[in-house]
């Protein structure tokens, strides 16, 4: 085996490597993004049934509800 062919070799397994990295920050990536949508569902989720508990109250209180967690969401979701 020739140093062109040891070269070429070396370079074959470093693309590997680099390519399997790649492959699990992807990975890692998805799932980070897969797990804040699923935050974000469940506070949506919670944020309306504060509201409908609210709502039972009274229409002013109902509507105080709805903003504020209108406004929590949009806070959420700009961040």
């Amino acid at each position: 085996m020739g140093i062109k062919d040891q070269f070429q070799d070396k370079a074959n397994d470093l693309a590997g490597k680099a390519k399997g990295a790649m492959g699990s920050e992807k990975d890692e990536a998805s799932e980070r993004a897969s797990q804040g949508r699923d935050d974000m569902q469940e506070r949506g989720q919670q944020a309306q049934e504060e509201a409908r508990n609210r709502s039972a109250k009274s229409p002013d209180e109902a509507k105080e509800a709805a903003q504020e967690q209108q406004d929590k969401f949009n806070q959420n979701y700009d961040a």
